[in-house]
């Protein structure tokens, strides 16, 4: 698998290149980049946008938003023809996925991100544009799609993992690590028990394929780096910071690198921030601090903002997980998986099984619902039916499933505390535990033979009409 870019601005060239890209000029960071671009991912063309000429800022500071929440943009960060059906793209990302082979990053010679560099008093991260993204954020995020990268101290082993940062002063900003279990947590606090900050070097304005990398659920050990460079076909090429010695990509935008002190010793509110459910669902709470010791920077910058927004809206144009999912079925035993795809960002999983026999969707359906992080619903169809498009699936739902048969209740299942649903009983407790419901909106094993015909269209009929007619009816 090989992509055609190398850094973020040639992504962004290409995007320009298929018409998706809108350029605008003198938005202000107090909520109205963060409104323009919501509202632009909900349009129906979903334009990527480059914000330039910042109302506040010097010029040439840039912010580069939507950069994947498209189907087919996603497609071409993964080097995967954009032309292609979605479910059609997301079975070749599964096949590749299965398939990859890490690809550990080399040393560059040379390095943009080091063409402009401030350090000491120089530092001041108030000449970076930093949106508040949502109109109730705790502050302005220079971090919203940035890569926060960590050595562990003891293997050597890095993590360059998405994760928010909030910006406090000149010189001091916010990680919010998601939950403990998280690498860039479990680094930080080895350095914290020995009594010593953790060196820490944050990456705003890395490529797609980074900006992927970092939000896989990779195993202890493994690196984002590698992930990336298998996912581009070539090595990421690094260069040790100037001042904390970590690996950070050559051709990224931005970089800022300094400590994380000891927590809780030194600690600031962090949040709210406005979550990929559509709420602000966890509270200020304090977070790790990092002291910010060098800033470097290409000239003339692009900060990549991936804000998270209501569903359907989502970081993502392609259920990078459901193909994971759809492994997992294969590997599970599960045969005659034609689909798997996720709605409402991550929050419903929809499966498109061929039924052998009795039994075959429920399985499918357990597995799924095994895997689904914080997912609430689960559905099951037939093959005739497209899992990635919801109007098709409601119609399985209500026209095959029956309540009283067809729906199960799974309890005490895996949540998160960014689950808005969760009683303020349980969030007091930590308990992060919710019931997901799975709706078998197959046909029933044992009507299959004499279920109604369906009076629409096959898909290899709509294929040939549009051969056909395709200019008449555009």
């Amino acid at each position: 698998m090989h992509v055609a870019y190398n850094d973020l601005r040639e992504f962004i060239s290409m995007v320009d290149g298929m018409g998706a890209l809108r350029r605008i000029d003198g938005a202000g960071v107090l909520h109205e980049i963060g409104g323009i671009t919501e509202v632009a991912a909900g349009a129906p063309h979903c334009p990527a946008l480059l914000f330039d000429r910042i109302a506040g800022f010097e010029p040439g500071f840039r912010i580069f938003t939507n950069a994947t929440t498209s189907v087919q943009r996603a497609a071409l960060a993964l080097g995967i023809d954009p032309h292609l059906p979605a479910i059609e793209i997301l079975k070749i990302w599964k096949t590749r996925r299965s398939d990859m082979k890490p690809l550990p990053p080399r040393k560059a010679g040379s390095a943009p991100v080091l063409e402009n560099s401030f350090t000491g008093e120089a530092v001041d991260l108030g000449r970076l544009p930093a949106p508040h993204w949502h109109r109730e954020d705790g502050g302005p995020y220079i971090g919203s799609g940035a890569l926060v990268v960590t050595r562990d101290p003891d293997s050597g082993w890095v993590n360059a993992s998405i994760y928010r940062v909030q910006v406090h002063s000149k010189n001091r900003v916010t990680i919010q690590f998601d939950h403990a279990g998280r690498h860039g947590s479990m680094i930080s606090k080895k350095y914290w028990e020995q009594g010593k900050p953790c060196p820490v070097a944050i990456v705003c304005g890395q490529d797609p394929a980074l900006f992927v990398a970092g939000f896989e659920y990779l195993p202890e050990g493994s690196s984002e780096y590698d992930f990336a460079g298998a996912i581009r076909g070539a090595p990421i090429d690094v260069v040790d910071a100037p001042q904390t010695g970590l690996p950070v990509p050559a051709r990224a935008e931005i970089i800022l690198e300094g400590n994380l002190l000891p927590f809780p010793d030194t600690r600031l509110p962090e949040g709210p921030f406005g979550e990929f459910t559509g709420y602000y669902a966890a509270d200020t709470k304090p977070a790790p601090v990092m002291e910010v010791t060098g800033i470097h920077h290409r000239t003339d910058p692009i900060l990549l903002g991936s804000p998270p927004m209501k569903p359907p809206r989502f970081h993502f144009g392609l259920p990078f997980r459901a193909a994971s999912m759809w492994s997992n079925m294969e590997a599970s035993g599960v045969t005659d998986v034609v689909g798997v795809w996720q709605h409402v960002a991550q929050l419903m999983t929809v499966v498109a099984v061929r039924q052998r026999y009795a039994g075959h969707a429920k399985r499918a359906a357990l597995i799924a619902a095994a895997n689904s992080y914080m997912g609430r619903l689960i559905v099951v169809v037939d093959d005739d039916v497209d899992p990635s498009n919801l109007a098709d699936v409601m119609w399985a739902v209500t026209t095959r499933s029956e309540p009283s048969e067809n729906v199960d209740i799974i309890r005490d299942a895996w949540s998160s505390a960014l689950d808005p649903r969760l009683s303020p009983e349980a969030r007091q407790a930590g308990r992060t535990s919710h019931s997901k419901m799975i709706i078998d909106a197959c046909k029933p094993f044992e009507h299959l033979a004499t279920y109604p015909r369906t009076s629409a269209l096959s898909q290899a009929e709509v294929t040939a009409i549009k051969a056909a007619w395709g200019e008449a009816i555009a």
